[in-house]
């Protein structure tokens, strides 16, 4: 089991995370998810052992870890961008870790031999074993990386946006090998992404993490279902927020039946597959209801996302999944009425952190 307590890093006298606590049980995939700069790859690299926290402990395994070498813990580390020797074949690559690990390195080429076949095998690459790193694609360099951490027996693998480089069919075949690989093998997976999808998909658990902060962590499900902040809503990307009195109006303009009562509300959230599109009827017009133009659609596969400007031109994104409801065809620069019902908005206070429904 991994223990993270307290974690903080400073860059000078910016701090990087602040206070981080978490634990990853055995056998279990993690996913961290949290746009760019917020601190997702520092936090990995202190667990590492590669940045040194100013503050705080990383345990594994009931032994305390923070201040021990990064070869000596036992960790292994995925990189974004691989890291492999270019001067090495795709066996040469794999075995370097059984050659000079500081525990127990392998002498015995027989030894190395078997090793190296078998998570060649488990990886999908018994094929590309003698050929150079540059001959090979990116998905399958991402696999050679993984192999290289994982035939060094780690007690946990960090992987650092595995996935971020590749496109997205072969970032979706990924996933799946990803989480086979691990149950195979026994281990825990804590995985950084800043795409959602990924690690909503991924993971068993997930964490939120935010301007150096761990803002929710919980399964997916709940996650997705009850963000306790707006900033989680934000990083989950299938809300449309609103703030200020006037964008509030809109929120209470949108509403099918009841009210809302704003005396501690400043922010609310409204998920993109939860709002009704209808034409307005001329005859039983509420001049209170919500209008908006619409701009355009973008085909996704199994869904489609319209766009609509609000009256102050902010952009409102509307998800219709194809297996629930059709297509439908909306003219383009006209105007129609957008409702959504009140359990289905989210209330936040000054704070940023939500209010009971």
């Amino acid at each position: 089991m991994l223990e993270v307590s307290n974690l903080t890093k400073y860059f000078g006298k910016e701090k990087a995370i602040e206070n981080i606590n978490f634990s990853v049980a055995d056998n279990e995939y993690v996913t961290l998810l949290g746009h760019s700069g917020s601190g997702k790859s520092v936090l990995l690299k202190c667990i590492a052992g590669l940045d040194k926290p100013d503050k705080g402990k990383v345990k594994l395994n009931d032994n305390d870890i923070t201040s021990l070498q990064c070869h000596k813990r036992n960790v292994g580390f995925v990189q974004q961008k691989y890291a492999l020797f270019p001067h090495l074949n795709v066996f040469d690559n794999i075995a370097f870790g059984l050659k000079y690990r500081e525990q127990s390195p392998l002498k015995d080429f027989s030894q190395i031999k078997k090793k190296v076949e078998e998570i060649l095998e488990l990886v999908g690459l018994s094929d590309q074993s003698q050929k150079m790193t540059g001959q090979i694609s990116g998905g399958q360099k991402q696999r050679v990386s993984l192999a290289r951490t994982l035939i060094t027996e780690p007690n946990i693998c960090l992987l650092d946006e595995p996935l971020g480089a590749l496109d997205a069919n072969l970032r979706e075949r990924m996933t799946i090998e990803l989480q086979n690989i691990r149950k195979f093998l026994g281990i825990s997976f804590v995985h950084v992404t800043g795409n959602e999808f990924e690690a909503l998909a991924m993971g068993q658990k997930m964490l939120i993490l935010s301007e150096g902060k761990l803002i929710q962590s919980g399964s997916p499900f709940n996650i997705f279902s009850k963000p306790n902040n707006l900033e989680v809503a934000k990083n989950l990307n299938t809300f449309n927020t609103f703030s200020g009195e006037e964008e509030l109006s809109f929120v209470k303009k949108g509403l099918v039946d009841g009210d809302i009562d704003y005396n501690l509300v400043k922010y609310c959230a409204v998920r993109m597959d939860k709002i009704f599109i209808s034409e307005i009827n001329k005859k039983n017009d509420n001049k209170d209801s919500l209008k908006a133009k619409f701009l355009a659609k973008e085909f996704m596969g199994n869904k489609i996302i319209y766009f609509f400007k609000l009256p102050n031109n902010k952009i409102c994104e509307i998800e219709n999944h194809l297996s629930i409801k059709k297509q439908e065809d909306y003219s383009l620069n006209k105007t129609y009425t957008l409702t959504w019902k009140i359990e289905d908005i989210y209330k936040f206070d000054s704070q940023r952190n939500v209010l009971d429904n």
